[in-house]
């Protein structure tokens, strides 16, 4: 395989969203479809929340796997070149995240982290659990893909965990 040079890089990364990715739209759609009503990337807010639901008080960031460093997770790959480089741009991706909800926590803010993986394993229960978070009152919510049943389900069980 042909890997492509720093310009075709530059260009290929460049082309990458930061809005209305399909995880995004997935969970916009499905909310909107609950009756949920929200306003998108509001500016005047850290961090320029995904949807903001001002009803509830409350912001959701959609973060993908790779960009946003999903512990964890098999979409969390660092590319081999340049790895200085790219540990950097994550590190400083998680820092200012990190900022933004801290941010948004003071400004009387709830916050909530829903992760790409979560999307592409269930749309559904994904949002359901959105929208029960959103109905109550808990300051943060984080749903990954092992926040969702069929995660555990799907992993083998060891011999072992029934005895300890």
């Amino acid at each position: 395989m042909r890997l492509p040079t720093t310009p075709q890089r530059s260009r290929m990364m460049s082309s990458i969203r930061g809005k209305n990715t399909w995880p995004e739209r997935m969970l916009r759609s499905i909310l909107f479809a609950r009756g949920f009503r929200y306003r998108l990337h509001v500016r005047n807010l850290p961090g320029s929340p995904d949807l903001v639901f001002s009803k509830h008080r409350a912001v959701i960031f959609v973060h993908g796997c790779f960009w946003h460093r999903h512990e964890g997770c098999r979409y969390t790959t660092t590319p081999k070149a340049n790895s200085e480089f790219w540990k950097q741009k994550f590190q400083g991706n998680i820092d200012r995240d990190a900022r933004h909800a801290a941010m948004l926590h003071n400004l009387g803010w709830r916050v909530a982290v829903v992760w790409e993986c979560s999307l592409k394993q269930s749309i559904d229960h994904t949002a359901q659990i959105v929208e029960k978070w959103l109905h109550g009152n808990e300051a943060c919510l984080i749903v990954g893909s092992s926040s969702l049943p069929q995660a555990a389900e799907s992993e083998p069980a060891s011999p072992a965990a029934g005895s300890q």
